[in-house]
């Protein structure tokens, strides 16, 4: 049986989507236009507090970096999803986490900015869930180099027109996705571009 299409839309920066996939579902996030960083979380749909754990999910892949092939998993060891795609080759950051507006105005002295925070609070709150479920999350597209010293940066994405990540859930989950509106460092190229999400039926 062939999957079907059960939400295609575009995402605008700065904008969020949030959505419940049931196993065998997948989930294809879209770079239209290329170096747009995504903020990524996601939680066991039927219990959020066995949400994403970024640690384990590093230790599990034995990377800091996730690619085709890569379970992404929870707190409680919960195999979450599956990236089955990943027209970029890798190097999807765990590491960086989302901006908000205090590290906007710790990092660049700028208030009261725009942030993937911002968008995680007001996604979660469809889904009765807020600020305190929000962890150090994917940030997928965005190029966040380590160097033998320690020292990370966030640099120019890779990512080209049309690159995409296909996730396939292994158990009911809810994903939650920010468009980046970052402009004060290159995760985006100085310059936040729409996004495509698309939910398809088990095959």
């Amino acid at each position: 049986m062939d999957s079907k299409s059960l939400q295609d839309l575009v995402v605008a920066p700065n904008e969020n989507w949030s959505g419940v996939l049931t196993p065998g579902q997948t989930l294809r996030i879209v770079d239209l236009e290329g170096k747009q960083a995504v903020d990524f979380l996601c939680y066991n749909a039927d219990d959020p507090a066995d949400r994403y754990n970024a640690a384990d999910t590093m230790k599990y892949n034995k990377n800091v970096y996730l690619g085709e092939g890569h379970g992404i998993y929870s707190v409680r060891a919960t195999k979450l999803l599956t990236i089955v795609a990943d027209t970029m080759g890798g190097g999807h950051d765990t590491i960086g986490g989302c901006c908000s507006a205090a590290s906007n105005l710790f990092r660049y002295n700028v208030p009261d900015t725009p942030s993937c925070h911002a968008n995680f609070v007001r996604a979660l709150a469809r889904h009765g869930t807020g600020e305190k479920d929000i962890v150090a999350n994917i940030s997928f597209f965005m190029n966040v180099p380590v160097l033998a010293d320690g020292t990370m940066g966030i640099v120019d994405g890779r990512s080209k027109p049309g690159d995409y990540v296909e996730l396939r859930a292994e158990s009911r989950v809810l994903a939650v996705i920010s468009n980046c509106p970052q402009t004060r460092n290159p995760c985006n190229g100085f310059n936040p571009t729409p996004i495509r999400v698309v939910v398809n039926s088990a095959g």
